[in-house]
């Protein structure tokens, strides 16, 4: 459907209200959004009772955290039409804020907008109206400690888990799958999820054909993490996201599938979570100094994961989670592992050997940065993914499969050192940085 269209139809979105209630061993926490004149949504979550170890939790913060949850819930309703007015009724927020959530959706929709052939500024895109006075959040008495990972069950935050193993944390998920979960019994870790449930009147209009596209999911587990922390006393939310995530999918734009991965948004995150939260809980990736490429050398290392991570989307929607083996993720995947492992070990990993496979051939040039975008995927820098290639050709050199013979027949092969490379723009604290400095050289 068309997006003017849409907005002159439905031009107000409202974020009512949400509810808090103690269900059996569960806290539930309801929202109630509306596009007016077209729909209602009630997105949902909830979270084990039990986990909660705060003994003074302040009640109004935990409604301000609940309330800033659903402004980031509400992105996946909104783009629905993308209405010109976003109402607010449910919280208050002043004209910073406004402008930070402006931002957000601006640039976490910025695949959206790309796909659907939307063309509209920042500016022009929505206009915030909040309804409610300010009231006090504060918490001066919050005391934290230990660390929050948050799991995704793909190899880089395997490398966090093994990486800080000998400090105190907990692990943390979304919608845990079997896969999440095996991983972290693997490392020896207890986990805290939430269930998250999303509206079904949304999913609804998307196959109505109403718009729908990519959401800026990491910021929603940002928000979620927060409030995690809040309940359980944790400092660090420990993300496993690389400096390989800045890096636009479509080159030399602001389009970035990863924009709430990047260390642009992990700066927005932590300066607004402390002008608003005023908490002592700290938001940062551990691997932010790192490329995928020296992830995967650490991860290459690490074996008894080798045959149970899975990242692989188009195989996470089957049972049991699979790599289906066709996919850009599955490629790059395979691509930043090769130079590391044996490629006859890595088809048995992923059920085939992927550089053998010529339907792959676009889906290659397009990670090594050789057609208009990157797959809007979770892949790394169009440089890397040449070094690994290159890698991978020096070191099998004879009988070449299919992609790999196609690279060294049209490319040149890459000699620069990225495994040496240390990314200074990160939030590290100097405890983790020291951890992450002494695991590199380990692995000289």
């Amino acid at each position: 459907m068309n997006f003017n269209e849409l907005r002159s139809m439905y031009s107000n979105f409202i974020y009512h209200d949400y509810k808090i209630e103690e269900i059996d061993d569960s806290l539930v926490v309801t929202y109630n959004m509306e596009i007016e004149g077209l729909s209602t949504f009630n997105p949902c979550f909830k979270v084990a009772k039990n986990i909660i170890t705060n003994q003074n939790i302040n009640k109004e913060l935990l409604k301000y955290l609940i309330f800033n949850i659903g402004m980031a819930e509400a992105i996946s309703y909104y783009k629905v039409s993308c209405p010109k007015n976003f109402i607010i009724k449910a919280g208050y927020l002043d004209e910073s804020a406004l402008n930070w959530w402006r931002k957000l959706y601006f640039l976490g929709l910025g695949e959206f907008f790309y796909v659907n052939n939307i063309d509209v500024t920042e500016d022009a895109l929505v206009s915030f109206k909040c309804q409610k006075d300010k009231i006090n959040y504060a918490d001066p008495d919050f005391k934290s400690s230990g660390n929050i990972i948050c799991v995704g069950g793909g190899k880089d935050s395997i490398v966090s888990l093994e990486t800080l193993k000998d400090m105190d944390n907990v692990c943390f998920t979304i919608n845990a799958k079997e896969i999440h979960e095996k991983c972290i019994e693997v490392a020896g870790y207890d986990n805290i999820n939430v269930t998250r449930i999303l509206d079904q009147n949304m999913l609804s209009l998307n196959k109505q054909g109403y718009l729908n596209g990519h959401t800026p999911f990491s910021s929603i587990v940002a928000f979620y993490s927060y409030l995690i922390a809040y309940l359980t006393n944790r400092k660090y939310i420990v993300l496993s996201n690389e400096s390989s995530a800045n890096e636009p999918t479509v080159l030399n734009t602001k389009i970035n599938h990863q924009y709430s991965k990047s260390i642009e948004f992990e700066k927005d995150f932590n300066n607004y979570t402390r002008k608003y939260f005023n908490l002592d809980i700290h938001y940062f990736s551990v691997l932010r100094p790192l490329k995928e490429i020296q992830i995967a050398y650490l991860f290459s290392k690490l074996e008894k994961y080798h045959h149970i991570f899975k990242s692989c989307n188009v195989g996470s929607k089957t049972l049991p989670w699979k790599w289906c083996g066709d996919c850009p993720k599955c490629l790059f995947v395979f691509i930043i592992l090769s130079p590391f492992l044996d490629l006859e070990y890595l088809s048995d990993i992923f059920g085939k050997n992927l550089y053998e496979d010529e339907k792959l051939l676009d889906t290659f040039l397009e990670l090594l940065g050789k057609k208009e975008t990157k797959p809007f995927e979770c892949v790394g820098t169009v440089e890397e993914v040449g070094y690994a290639v290159s890698k991978a050709i020096k070191k099998n050199k004879e009988n070449l499969p299919y992609l790999l013979k196609y690279y060294k027949e049209n490319f040149e092969l890459i000699e620069d050192e990225l495994l040496d490379e240390y990314n200074t723009d990160h939030l590290l604290p100097l405890e983790f940085e020291n951890i992450i400095k002494r695991q590199m050289n380990k692995n000289d």
